[in-house]
C-alpha cells in the first residue's frame, strides 16, 4: 500500500509543478487547495518523503537543467503550502493517529488504551470537542473495517465516549448543585441528604453510571456494584470513565476556585480526587481475577488520578485526614491504595501519596505501617531530588519515633530534616523540623526523669522557633502543629496555664485547617491541663470533646482521653458528671454537632468494657 501512496503523491507533486509551469496556478491559495483535496489524514509522512526526494534531485539539477530552478520554486512552494496544511491540521492528524493507537492492538486491551489516550495528565490532554472528533474517527473505522466483530468492538469505543460526554452534559447542571439543601446554604460532604450519588442517580439513566451511583448513595462497597457490571459491554466501561473524568475535573476546579473559604475548597479538592481514585481502586480489586484487560484499565485511572493530585503544587505533606464523600475519613479511603500502590514502580508522584499515606496510618495509630510508607517514600523523594518530600518524611518519621517512644531516633531524623530544610530553603520543612526536634527533646529529657526546667529550655526555644517560622509562612496547619506541640510539652512540664494558651491556640488553628487528629489532640492534652488544676468542668467538655474527634477518624489515642473521663466520673459521680455535660451542651454541639453529643455516653461505656 505505502507503494502505491508513494507513486501517488509523486504523480500529485509532478502535477501541481506542471500546472505551475504552465501557468495554470496563479495563487498559492490554489495548492493549498489541491493539498486538502487530495493528501489523506494519517500519511503526510509520505508526502513529505516524496516531496522531499524531489527536491533533492531537482536542486542536483539548477546547474544542469534549464528549467530546474522554476521547478525547484514550485515545489518549495508546494512544500511551505505543506507545511500551513499540517499546522491547520495537526489536531485532527493527531486524533487520527490516537484512533489508530486505540484500535490497532488486541481487542482486550481497548479499554486501556481507550483510558490512556484519555489521560488528563497530558501535556495538551483532549477537550471535549477532540473526543467527539476521536469518537468519529473510530466509527469511521468501524464502517471500513470487513471483520464484523472488530467493527463491532470499534463501534462500541466510539458509542462510549459519546455516551460518556453525553451523560456528562446531562449531570454538568447539577455538578455542585448537591451540595445545597433547602435554601443556599452550603452542606459540605457527608452521609446524610443529599449526596452527589444519590442526586446524580435521579437525573441519569444509562445503567452502568446509574448502578455505580445509586451503591455509593447506599454507602456500598463498589465491589458489590462490580459483581453485577463486570458483564456489561466495552461501550458502558468507555462512557463510565468518560463521565467519571469529567465530573471529578469539574468539582476539583470548582472547588479551587472558591474565594470564600480557599483552604475549604483545597480539601474538598483533595477529598474529591481520593474519593474518585478509591473508586477505581475497588473496581481492580474486583476485577484483577475474573477480568485482569478490565482490571488493568481500572488501575491505570486510579494512577492517572494519583498523578494529577500528587502534582498540584498544594499537595498537603503535611495534614491530613479530610472528609469523603461518603462521609468516612481519609484513612479508611487510602486503605485500598496500599497493595495497588506496591505495584507502582518509584516515581515522584509514588513518594507524594506514600507520605500521605504514611502521615494517616500515624493518625490512627499504627506506627510501624507510618514508618514503612515514610521510609520508602522518603528513598523514592532522596532519588527523586524531591527535597520538600524528603524533608517531609523526615519530619513524619520524627514524628511517628516518638510516638514509638524511640527518641533518640526521633532527635536524628528531626536533626536532618532541619539542616536540609536550611540548605534548600524550604521554610515550612524548616518550621516543622523545629517543632520535632522541640518536641522530641521534652520527650527525651521526660525519659531521663529530669524536671528540671533548663533541661528544657533548649526545647521550648526550638518549638517557638518553629511555631514562628510557620505563621510567617501563613500555613495554619503547621501553625497548630507547633502551638499543640508546645503545648504538650507544657502539659509535660507541669506548667498549665503555658498549656492551656498553647494547646487552645493550636485547637483553633486545628479547626480552621480542619485537621481532625490536631485538633482531637489539643483537646485531649487540654483535658489533661484542666484537670491539673482542678477544673472538672472544662476537663470534661474538652476530654469529650477529644475523645469523639480521635475516635471518628479510628485514632487509638481516643482511649487515653477517654480513660482520664472515666477517672472525672468515678471522682465525681456519675450524676455529677451527666449535669457537667449537659450544662456544657451547647458548646459541645457546636463542635461535634447533636449526634456526637448523643454518642458520648455510648463511647465511655464502650472504653470500660474493653
Amino acid at each position: 500500500m505505502s507503494e502505491s501512496l508513494s507513486d501517488r503523491y509523486f504523480a500529485l507533486i509532478d502535477q501541481i509543478v506542471e500546472l505551475t509551469l504552465q501557468g495554470k496556478i496563479s495563487s498559492v491559495e490554489r495548492v493549498y487547495r489541491i493539498l486538502v483535496d487530495k493528501v489523506e489524514i494519517g500519511t503526510g509522512e509520505v508526502l513529505e518523503r516524496c516531496l522531499g526526494q524531489r527536491i533533492e534531485a531537482t536542486q542536483a539539477e539548477l546547474s544542469s537543467k534549464l528549467k530546474a530552478a522554476r521547478i525547484l520554486r514550485a515545489l518549495q512552494t508546494i512544500e511551505k503550502q505543506w507545511e500551513r496544511w499540517q499546522e491547520e491540521n495537526q489536531v485532527d492528524a493527531e486524533i487520527s493517529e490516537t484512533a489508530q493507537s486505540i484500535i490497532e492492538g488486541e481487542p482486550e486491551d481497548y479499554f486501556l488504551r481507550t483510558v490512556d489516550a484519555i489521560d488528563p495528565n497530558q501535556d495538551v490532554p483532549l477537550s471535549i470537542d477532540e473526543l467527539h472528533k476521536l469518537s468519529e474517527n473510530l466509527k469511521l473505522a468501524a464502517e471500513s473495517q470487513e471483520d464484523a466483530n472488530l467493527a463491532q468492538e470499534w463501534q462500541q469505543l466510539a458509542t462510549g465516549i459519546t455516551e460518556g460526554l453525553k451523560s456528562f452534559t446531562i449531570l454538568e447542571e447539577d455538578l455542585v448543585s448537591w451540595m445545597y439543601g433547602s435554601g443556599s446554604n452550603f452542606s459540605g460532604f457527608g452521609s446524610e441528604k443529599p449526596n452527589p450519588w444519590r442526586i446524580w442517580a435521579q437525573k441519569i439513566s444509562s445503567p452502568l453510571p446509574k448502578q455505580l451511583f445509586q451503591t455509593l448513595a447506599q454507602q456500598q462497597s463498589t465491589k458489590s456494584f462490580a459483581q453485577v457490571a463486570h458483564n456489561l459491554e466495552l461501550r458502558a466501561w468507555i462512557e463510565l470513565a468518560i463521565l467519571l473524568q469529567y465530573l471529578q475535573r469539574g468539582l476539583v476546579t470548582w472547588y479551587d476556585q472558591q474565594p470564600y473559604d480557599s483552604k475549604f475548597g483545597k480539601e474538598l479538592s483533595y477529598s474529591t480526587l481520593l474519593t474518585f481514585a478509591s473508586i477505581w481502586c475497588e473496581l481492580w480489586q474486583a476485577f484483577v481475577d475474573s477480568k485482569p484487560a478490565l482490571a488493568d484499565g481500572c488501575f491505570l485511572v486510579m494512577l492517572q488520578i494519583l498523578r494529577t493530585f500528587a502534582q498540584r503544587p498544594d499537595f498537603p505533606l503535611y495534614s491530613g485526614v479530610f472528609a469523603s464523600f461518603s462521609g468516612d475519613y481519609l484513612q479508611d479511603t487510602l486503605d485500598y491504595f496500599d497493595e495497588p500502590l506496591k505495584e507502582v514502580e518509584g516515581t515522584e508522584e509514588k513518594a507524594r501519596i506514600l507520605t500521605l499515606l504514611g502521615y494517616s496510618q500515624r493518625a490512627v495509630g499504627d506506627y510501624e505501617k507510618a514508618v514503612i510508607f515514610h521510609q520508602e517514600a522518603l528513598e523514592i523523594a532522596i532519588a527523586a531530588n524531591d527535597y520538600p518530600c524528603e524533608i517531609a518524611n523526615l519530619n513524619h518519621l520524627s514524628r511517628t519515633s516518638v510516638n514509638q517512644k524511640n527518641y533518640s531516633e526521633a532527635l536524628k531524623y528531626s536533626q536532618r530534616a532541619l539542616i536540609a530544610a536550611r540548605q534548600v530553603g524550604d521554610k515550612l520543612g524548616e518550621a516543622n523540623a523545629s517543632v520535632n526536634l522541640g518536641y522530641a527533646k521534652v520527650f527525651a529529657a521526660r525519659q531521663l526523669d529530669s524536671m528540671a526546667a533548663e533541661d528544657y529550655s533548649e526545647a521550648i526555644r526550638y518549638l517557638e522557633s518553629g511555631v514562628e517560622l510557620a505563621k510567617k509562612q501563613g500555613d495554619d496547619q503547621s501553625q497548630s502543629f507547633g502551638h499543640s506541640s508546645l503545648g504538650i510539652a507544657y502539659v509535660i512540664l507541669e506548667q498549665p496555664t503555658a498549656a492551656i494558651a498553647s494547646l487552645t491556640k493550636g485547637a483553633q488553628l486545628a479547626q480552621y485547617s480542619r485537621d481532625v487528629y490536631l485538633q482531637g489532640l489539643s483537646f485531649s492534652y487540654l483535658a489533661e491541663a484542666y484537670y491539673s488544676i482542678e477544673d472538672r468542668p472544662a476537663a470534661i467538655t474538652y476530654g469529650s470533646l477529644g475523645m469523639y474527634l480521635l475516635e471518628q477518624i479510628n485514632s487509638v489515642e481516643w482511649r487515653q482521653v477517654a480513660g482520664l473521663l472515666s477517672i472525672l466520673q468515678g471522682q465525681i459521680g456519675q450524676s455529677e458528671f451527666n449535669n457537667i455535660l449537659g450544662q456544657k451542651r451547647s458548646q459541645i454541639i457546636s463542635l461535634i454537632g447533636v449526634d456526637g453529643y448523643d454518642y458520648l455516653p455510648k463511647l465511655l461505656e464502650e472504653y470500660k468494657q474493653n
